[in-house]
């Protein structure tokens, strides 16, 4: 049991670490993975040191850390498990997204790699999560859009949401009820000052659900919203499978291009 919780603990830290750096390429503080996990930062320099030892992250005192070749390719794989997962809850079980992360926390640990391979199988190999984060393939590469925060979005220049963080259910909850999903269009109009509310119009995806209509944005739901110049393409653009047109690839050679 003890070696079962500990591996379980290290695909944990191992997963966290990605999520956190993902969209930032950025190395990960203590603080950070801390907070992600619920822990002490005690506990987290405890693990970095461990995981160093292994040969998974370079972890220098004070200074955070980053995943090596070797803890990426494992990340990967847990972030595969993780978001199949998630998927699996949405499009087969009928969970809603923002009911799905705590079971899949504890799923992904569970499932063997056969089922893995069955429900990406019983997907149509799903190439992102509902949340617009991209799935690893079985091969570990990862197709990451590139994308800005809505905050840095120039105002009036049309945008397509391609990635929701999913920290907060009730934040989810909310964006839905503002028709704001995954490959919906936003434009920003205004940003009030002094730290006031972001002004967009929202098209829903594909304009199907009806016409665009205003919002006001707080801080934090501007913060969980990163977006794409160009939409998201529903098959792929290349031999690749790149489903952006500006598209990079991350694995475990650290392979990092752009495919148009």
């Amino acid at each position: 049991m003890a070696r079962t919780e500990n591996r379980t603990a290290i695909e944990d830290y191992l997963k966290v670490i990605f999520g956190l750096g993902e969209w930032q390429d950025e190395t990960v503080s203590n603080a950070a993975v801390a907070a992600r996990l619920g822990v002490s930062t005690s506990s987290v320099s405890e693990m970095a040191r461990k995981l160093a030892d292994a040969g998974l992250v370079a972890h220098k005192r004070y200074g955070g850390m980053r995943l090596t070749d070797e803890g990426l390719g494992q990340a990967l794989r847990m972030v595969r498990r993780h978001r199949l997962v998630e998927t699996f809850l949405v499009t087969s079980l009928g969970y809603a997204w923002d009911e799905v992360h705590d079971d899949a926390e504890v799923l992904e640990h569970a499932v063997s790699s056969l089922m893995v391979e069955r429900m990406d199988e019983q997907l149509g190999r799903p190439w992102r999560d509902p949340h617009g984060d991209p799935i690893p393939t079985a091969e570990g590469v990862l197709h990451q859009p590139t994308t800005e925060p809505l905050a840095a979005s120039p105002i009036g220049e049309r945008r397509f949401v391609a990635r929701i963080d999913d920290d907060d259910p009730a934040l989810l909850r909310w964006l839905a009820d503002a028709g704001i999903d995954v490959d919906a269009e936003v434009v920003v109009r205004e940003r009030r000052p002094f730290g006031g509310a972001t002004l967009v119009d929202v098209t829903p995806r594909g304009g199907v659900d009806g016409p665009s209509r205003s919002s006001e944005l707080g801080d934090q739901a501007v913060a969980a919203l990163l977006v794409s110049i160009d939409p998201a393409s529903p098959n792929p653009l290349n031999a690749n499978g790149c489903h952006y047109a500006d598209c990079r690839h991350i694995s475990a050679a650290r392979v990092s291009e752009k495919n148009r």
